[in-house]
């Protein structure tokens, strides 16, 4: 697997001639990220996690399915009719790509905010993009973890105990765009020192092997 890191939570992975996109969001680079989609996940309905004007646009030019909570076709827009809904703890494929489904429910934010449905993907048994929750995986053990670093829903403890818990290989920042130079530098440094694994924020359009 190929994959390229856009800003905030946006991921792109190609696999075997095919193109999967997670979270092509209002913060990221929706338009570049979808460009020649296969298949889109997203975690859940967000802005941040998914411009459903670019995504609708996308499809206007070429046909992809969308694979995300079912309670994405009140958000959609036209784009609804692309939507394969899915289920906490499914299991499918995506651009020839096996997935697997985890979570179910957003952090929560503050009481007074509705919880809304949120589901983490894990790709090909290697990736996971836990979308915005810490739900862990029981069942895999993961390689390669993108991690949520920060977001008005998280804390610093929880995400570093979320890391040491799935105990990956490799960890590589999500959900940064809210911060600034100096919150990099900090949370950076944090992280490579606490998070017990091998941890990396790559910056918008960096390409990795997974």
């Amino acid at each position: 697997m190929r994959l390229t890191k856009y800003a905030h939570s946006c991921l792109r992975i190609e696999h075997d001639g095919a193109v999967l996109v997670v979270d092509p969001g209002m913060f990221s680079e929706p338009a570049v990220a979808l460009d020649g989609a296969d298949a889109v996940l997203i975690t859940h309905e967000h802005p941040d996690h998914v411009d459903v004007e670019a995504v609708n646009r996308q499809l206007a030019r070429r046909a992809f399915v969308i694979h995300g909570p079912a309670s994405l076709a009140g958000t959609l827009g036209d784009a609804a009719e692309a939507l394969r809904p899915v289920d906490p703890g499914e299991s499918f494929t995506a651009a020839g790509m096996a997935v697997r489904a985890y979570g179910g429910r957003h952090a929560v934010i503050h009481p007074d905010i509705p919880v809304v449905d949120n589901l983490g993907y894990l790709f090909n048994d290697v990736v996971y993009h836990p979308g915005d929750a810490l739900h862990v995986p029981q069942d895999v053990p993961v390689d390669t973890l993108f991690a949520p670093i920060h977001a008005p829903w998280s804390k610093f403890s929880e995400v570093v105990d979320f890391i040491r818990a799935v105990a990956p290989r490799r960890v590589f920042a999500l959900h940064d765009a809210l911060l600034n130079a100096n919150g990099y530098a900090v949370l950076d440094r944090q992280y490579t020192a606490l998070s017990g694994s091998e941890y990396r924020r790559l910056e918008p359009g960096s390409r990795i092997d997974g």
